[in-house]
């Protein structure tokens, strides 16, 4: 039987725990979907990059403590439910995220994260996308701080810390990360973690696993197309959205 392609755009920001967690949901409701389920399903995921905080509520190089950031942005009270929130996911399934070191702007990440894709598509780019969450929400680590991105890149076997580091002093692919996150904005993502499935569909939210584990059967039972195009296998299970944001 011809596998189906399911194409996945990850739309997420790293300064964001709620795309730590809509980015390991997702990525285990695929691994049960291939290991042991054995859907006829192959996976393509692209990340897009989107960042949340803009130039005015911190500027490219601005670096402010993130319980501090958290605080002025939702007050005492609704930053102390948003730790709530997150600490009881991370504590299920046992990653370490906190609220230490420092927030700053994502755009080296990002830029980091679509090079990797560059030189070896999603085999390459994962590793680096769990990096950097890793870095920001579990180890405290600045990620707009250049030696940080370094060690993952070579980490991951990217390229050496001397590479990244010259790549990471550059602009390249600067440009390219502005357009991307202008982009989601002018068709209208205004929040994430957001997946897109197969440029037509919208997953909005940190959703559990057990959702795209829904989502995935409803794909692999609609079959292959020989076209390539498809027709939605309704009812998804909410929260999935009809787009054709990106088709």
């Amino acid at each position: 039987m011809t596998d189906r392609v399911v194409k996945l755009t990850i739309v997420n920001d790293f300064t964001c725990p709620n795309c730590c967690i809509g980015q390991h949901e997702l990525l285990s409701a695929v691994a049960y979907c291939k290991d042991t389920l054995h859907l006829p399903l192959t996976f393509e995921l692209e990340h897009m990059p989107f960042r949340l905080i803009n130039n005015a509520l911190l500027p490219p190089e601005g670096k402010v403590d993130k319980q501090t950031f958290y605080t002025d942005r939702y007050g005492r009270d609704g930053f102390q439910k948003f730790e709530a929130t997150i600490s009881t996911w991370a504590q299920e399934k046992n990653i370490p995220i906190s609220f230490r070191g420092v927030m700053s702007q994502s755009t080296r990440a990002h830029r980091l994260a679509l090079k990797a894709g560059q030189i070896g598509g999603q085999k390459l780019q994962l590793p680096i996308l769990c990096g950097i969450f890793k870095a920001n929400l579990e180890d405290g680590k600045d990620i707009a701080d250049i030696q940080v991105l370094a060690e993952i890149a070579e980490t991951a076997k990217m390229m050496s810390k001397g590479e990244a580091s010259k790549f990471l002093e550059s602009d390249e692919l600067e440009r390219e990360v502005d357009t991307k996150c202008e982009k989601a904005r002018s068709i209208g993502i205004n929040g994430v973690p957001l997946i897109i499935i197969d440029g037509k569909w919208a997953v909005s939210g940190g959703q559990s696993s057990d959702i795209f584990v829904q989502i995935f059967k409803k794909l692999a039972n609609a079959g292959v197309s020989p076209t390539g195009v498809y027709s939605a296998p309704s009812p998804f299970p909410a929260p999935v959205l009809e787009t054709g944001v990106f088709a």
